[in-house]
């Protein structure tokens, strides 16, 4: 069953909390704290499959390919433009 919005604790309690619980911790407390907490979300982490890595890859490289044209595009336009307003009015010409 989902939770609901009521069941969660609001904001301002949280981190009332997390002032108090930090201020009475040690400076080796409070690494360890963080260490612990490093540990566990490093334990969330999935590793994906050599499928998925492939085609991860492959949808970025064409994402950065894509981009590139298209700013290229715009350098290239914008160059003409700037070559033919400041330049000797020629459009051909870069």
């Amino acid at each position: 069953m989902a939770r609901k919005i009521t069941d969660e604790p609001s904001e301002d309690i949280v981190a009332s909390a997390r002032n108090e619980g930090a201020s009475k911790r040690s400076p080796f407390g409070r690494l360890s704290l963080f260490i612990r907490q490093v540990v566990n979300e490093l334990k969330k982490v999935v590793t994906p499959t050599r499928k998925e890595l492939v085609s991860y890859t492959l949808v970025v490289l064409v994402f950065v390919v894509i981009m590139m044209a298209i700013v290229g595009g715009f350098d290239w336009v914008f160059s003409l433009a700037v070559n033919y307003i400041f330049g000797n009015g020629d459009i051909t010409s870069p």
